[in-house]
């Protein structure tokens, strides 16, 4: 019996003994996930208070009514005037088009890709939206010059096809990597019984798709659209090469500016009022991305419970 015991005893006090260097171990990656979480944070509210403190100054001293509903911007002008109404329009409009375009080829793709093609063409259109995804912006913007600027002039018989329709084909066509590969992931996740029952029930298998497994990833969807207007209402590089960069009012075959464009040609000659008028900008589309990714997390929050 004490040699039970002592056995007993000895091999408690190893357990012990292994356990206080992995125990150890543990607090350690707690620590540094809790920094890397925290860093994260932090970033963001440097770049909210970098923003409100540079942007704030021109808002006051313009008119935050005239700021923002001013159809007119002429900052160069020896009368200058900061309407960016303009701006605005365009940049909802432009990413409202590419997710009319792109949400529904992305979704198509992914639904062929999880339930449809067979693994080697999968694997094969997997590599091509991976390779679109790494592609750079400029790339983007070259080729809509070079291909849809001229495509789109032709078509339409327009005098110049650098327009909001050329910028809203480019920026579809850029959001498709986010939309396939997030909806892709949130299709195969949805369990199998729920296909194995709707076929057992006699639907087909277009039906089960379209009425079971797409409403059942629903919130993965919508994820994946969240993620694609965050890149459509972001993107500066590839829109100003084929958007004509004209302050307009928005039309779909006029030459406009977005707003990410508005900052960016301007920014490296600007001074005084009119930098600060950038930065305005720049705040205008920072709490619009805000705002929408806000409302689209808590519409997937919802459809999550």
């Amino acid at each position: 019996m004490k040699i039970l015991e002592t056995a007993i005893t000895n091999k408690l006090g190893k357990t012990t003994k292994q356990a206080k260097p992995v125990n150890m171990l543990e607090m350690i990656m707690n620590l540094i996930f809790t920094v890397c979480g925290l860093i994260a944070v932090v970033f963001v509210l440097l770049i909210t208070a970098f923003l409100i403190v540079s942007g704030v100054p021109a808002i006051k001293e313009i008119g935050i009514i005239d700021f923002l509903t001013g159809d007119i911007w002429a900052s160069t002008a020896e009368t200058p005037l900061y309407g960016i109404l303009p701006f605005i329009m365009t940049s909802v409009y432009g990413t409202l088009g590419a997710i009319l375009i792109g949400v529904p080829i992305g979704l198509l793709c992914a639904v062929f890709l999880a339930e449809i093609a067979h693994k080697k063409i999968a694997g094969i259109v997997r590599s091509a939206v991976d390779l679109l995804a790494g592609i750079p912006s400029a790339v983007y913007g070259l080729i809509g010059m070079i291909i849809i600027v001229p495509a789109v002039r032709e078509i339409f018989d327009l005098p110049d096809g650098a327009n909001l329709f050329s910028a809203i084909i480019v920026l579809a066509i850029m959001i498709l990597p986010s939309v396939i590969s997030v909806s892709e992931t949130a299709i195969k996740a949805v369990p199998k019984e729920y296909k194995e029952a709707s076929l057992a029930l006699g639907a087909t298998k277009t039906e089960t798709v379209f009425k079971v497994i797409v409403p059942a990833a629903k919130s993965g969807i919508l994820t994946a659209v969240v993620l694609g207007i965050g890149r459509a209402i972001g993107e500066a590089m590839a829109v100003m090469m084929v958007a004509g960069n004209v302050a307009n009012m928005p039309g779909l075959f006029k030459s406009v500016r977005f707003l990410t464009t508005a900052v960016a040609s301007e920014m490296s000659y600007s001074s005084g009022l009119q930098r600060e008028a950038l930065f305005s900008i720049a705040l205008v589309l920072f709490v619009f991305i805000m705002i929408i990714n806000l409302v689209l997390n808590l519409i997937v929050k919802r459809n999550k419970r």
